[in-house]
């Protein structure tokens, strides 16, 4: 059934590619964006690949009224809220900042959604919400302790949406525990690309590979951690592609229904594992370009590996992820050196 949703944060990386596999589905969407770390030009290239002149509603979420604002004019059905800061390195030098948006931010998303009458919610998550892993892949029944103040932030509002529903029948909720998306769009017209240096990995390794491309010695990838217990003592993640992830929103609104749970939470990931140096390789296989690398120290707040199970996505939701490592190195990639001439 095609509904009206409001994405936040929907000229972001996650949220642009989500606004296209929604509007794909079928779907009318409304993008709110504060900016802050997107770029207005996003929006102009979802609108160009949807073929649809998709609603743009520049405002913070911690501005209740705006929010509530958009909500009534546009008439949504349910939310993905997907705008927050969300940098592990960042979040530890600056958690006041993280606590502001990503917690504040979502009282006041809540609070105007409550006011509408809009009580549909799906949330973006983070793997990081399961702290050091007991035992690998990680299940959604898994012990939550996140490690660092970006994971709090985004445990913190799990609790906060499985408080209001039990207060509240009205409200359903699926949170999605997101593992490390990565990639591009095909057409190379959107990707991730962030405003200030990068803090996730993919756009630093594609920076490395320009740099050095380029001429510049000075662009270096670092790998933080050489001695964790992996095959090859760098950390290692379940890597996503970010129209696999996509997808799985779409399919998240299907368990928005009155006659499932109020609240449910869901992995999204590969159920397999990548380190940074396997990233690296076959990165430089896939495009043909060196990536430059330095060993580092640990950073404060890091997991030596982080695997999802998502069993329970393929059962309750359909979903799975189809595309490989490879995928997200050759998207990302394209997306980087668009408009260039090959070299």
């Amino acid at each position: 059934m095609s509904q009206t949703i409001l994405l936040t944060g929907g000229a972001g990386f996650i949220g642009s590619h989500c606004a296209l596999a929604l509007l794909e589905a079928g779907h009318r969407v409304v993008i709110l964006d504060n900016f802050a770390t997107s770029d207005r030009s996003v929006v102009a290239a979802i609108r160009a690949l949807a073929q649809a002149d998709v609603p743009l509603v520049e405002a913070d979420i911690r501005d209740r009224c705006a929010v509530a604002e958009a909500l009534r004019a546009h008439g949504v059905d349910a939310v993905v809220h997907l705008a927050a800061l969300k940098a592990v390195a960042e979040s530890v030098e600056r958690p006041l900042a993280y606590y502001d948006n990503n917690v504040g931010g979502m009282v006041s998303l809540l609070a105007a959604m409550d006011e509408v009458g809009v009580r549909q919610l799906i949330y973006s998550s983070s793997a990081t919400v399961y702290g050091e892993p007991e035992q690998l892949p990680l299940r959604e029944d898994h012990p939550l302790r996140a490690t660092n103040p970006y994971g709090q932030t985004k445990l913190v509002g799990e609790q906060l949406l499985a408080d209001l529903a039990a207060a509240d029948e009205r409200w359903r909720v699926v949170s999605l525990r997101y593992f490390n998306p990565v990639g591009a769009h095909p057409s190379g017209l959107i990707g991730e690309n962030p405003k200030d240096r990068p803090n996730n990995l993919m756009p630093l390794l594609v920076r490395a590979a320009r740099g050095r491309r380029d001429g510049d010695n000075e662009a270096c990838l670092s790998v933080f951690g050489t001695d964790y217990p992996t095959p090859d003592g760098s950390g290692a993640r379940d890597y996503l592609h970010v129209m696999d992830l996509a997808a799985g929103h779409c399919a998240a609104l299907s368990a928005l229904r009155a006659d499932r749970p109020p609240v449910q939470a869901f992995n999204l990931g590969t159920g397999r594992g990548t380190s940074v140096l396997e990233l690296i390789a076959t990165f430089e296989r896939v495009t043909g370009h060196h990536v430059p690398y330095r060993l580092a120290e640990r950073r404060p707040g890091d997991v030596a590996e982080l695997v999802a199970d998502p069993a329970a996505a393929r059962d309750a939701l359909g979903w799975v992820a189809r595309r490989g490592v490879e995928a997200m190195c050759r998207d990302s990639w394209q997306f980087a050196t668009r408009g260039e001439a090959a070299s």
